[in-house]
């Protein structure tokens, strides 16, 4: 690390490597670390890297979302967002927050994304005025926002968000959102079939992860 950046905080730890704050001067950004990974998952984690870069790039600082700073396949750093995840500040009740994460992923599937990993509550930030954000795109996928994969991947992403409007603010859920929330995709009967099962295995066999959807190994 270059003597004029300091490590202000390590975000989290994982088999794909370190979510680290850091500072240079007077601004803050968060690296994804590959080094820290075991030799054995780095080229997967370079690969899941490479992506976060390339969809973050596409993304170009769209607000609510980071901005790339730095891709040189051993450091992944990005622009600081403030707030917290949606579970460590849940937006219970909060319609406004719904409706701005909605406009939101909207926004981000006009720009040829699909986020692909909004189950998390941690992908999702409740930012300190209460508006939404989007982190972690290493599972993006990119493409032509009209083509029927896209426009089905865009759907999965809003149902993920429909689901946490239904822990947070079910009384606001729509008709028609009730409708989405209850149409499973082929995708989703594949991943539960046959995606899952082995998900499963990987990520709490042979990584130890034990906490929700493999957000690392619990502290």
């Amino acid at each position: 690390m270059p003597p004029s950046q300091t490590i202000v905080q390590s975000l989290k730890a994982d088999s794909f490597g370190r979510i680290l704050l850091v500072r240079e001067g007077e601004v803050q950004f968060v690296r994804r670390d590959l080094t820290a990974s075991p030799w054995w998952l780095r080229g997967l984690a370079w690969w899941l890297a490479r992506r976060e870069a390339l969809a973050l790039r596409r993304l170009d600082g769209m607000p609510a979302t980071p901005r790339l700073l730095r891709w040189d396949g051993i450091w992944l750093d990005r622009s600081f967002m403030d707030g917290a995840a949606m579970y460590q500040r849940p937006p219970r009740g909060d319609l406004a927050y719904f409706c701005a994460a909605r406009r939101l992923l909207q926004r981000i599937h006009r720009h040829g994304i699909a986020h692909n990993d909004l189950a998390k509550e941690a992908n999702w930030l409740v930012r300190e005025d209460g508006s939404p954000g989007l982190i972690d795109f290493q599972l993006a996928v990119r493409g032509d926002p009209r083509s029927r994969w896209m426009r089905l991947l865009a759907r999965e992403d809003l149902r993920h968000l429909l689901k946490h409007k239904r822990m947070y603010c079910r009384e606001a859920l729509t008709p028609v959102e009730k409708r989405l929330l209850k149409r499973h995709s082929w995708v989703r009967e594949l991943w539960f079939a046959t995606g899952k099962p082995v998900y499963r295995v990987v990520t709490r066999r042979i990584l130890h992860w034990e906490d929700n959807e493999g957000q690392g190994p619990k502290p």
